[in-house]
């Protein structure tokens, strides 16, 4: 799979963890291409991270899941509606959602998915990136330093 901040033109190569994220990997496959605008987490640390709508027919649950992301880590993450708070639905236009997938990918070290108004956040780690995260980290740092306006995370299937 190809992932790619598209204003950027920056992307880098992930590998599926079928074995260790069966479940994760087969809903992801079967719905690419997937894109959303991109943000920068705010507490997570080195997170880079688009939501879109629901795209499985049933959830997938925890599989492979962590709260210590590595580099080159591809997450999965499902938020029910009330998980969220209100502004945050608002400023990410998801507001009228019934719930929405976080897709992201973490390009540095030291991060941890606690959120203070609900705790831990485990994701899935269904995929690790085995090309290109150097050039992918830097593109990511910029998107921490110059803002994410305008820039659009896009997850493909290698080759399309």
């Amino acid at each position: 799979m190809t992932i790619s901040l598209e204003r950027r033109g920056v992307s880098c190569v992930a590998e599926l963890l079928e074995k260790d994220a069966p479940r994760t990997c087969e809903a992801v496959w079967r719905a690419l291409p997937l894109e959303g605008d991109a943000y920068h987490a705010k507490y997570a640390r080195n997170e880079v991270y688009t939501m879109v709508e629901r795209f499985a027919d049933e959830e997938v649950g925890l599989e492979n899941p962590t709260v210590t992301p590595i580099p080159g880590d591809v997450v999965y993450f499902s938020f029910p509606g009330g998980m969220l708070d209100r502004a945050f639905k608002e400023e990410k236009g998801i507001h009228g959602l019934p719930g929405v997938i976080d897709l992201a990918i973490f390009y540095g070290r030291n991060n941890l998915l606690l959120n203070g108004d609900v705790g831990w956040v485990p994701g899935n780690v269904y995929a690790t990136i085995v090309e290109g995260l150097d050039r992918m980290a830097e593109a990511c740092n910029d998107v921490w330093r110059s803002g994410a306006v305008g820039e659009r995370l896009v997850y493909r299937r290698a080759g399309s």
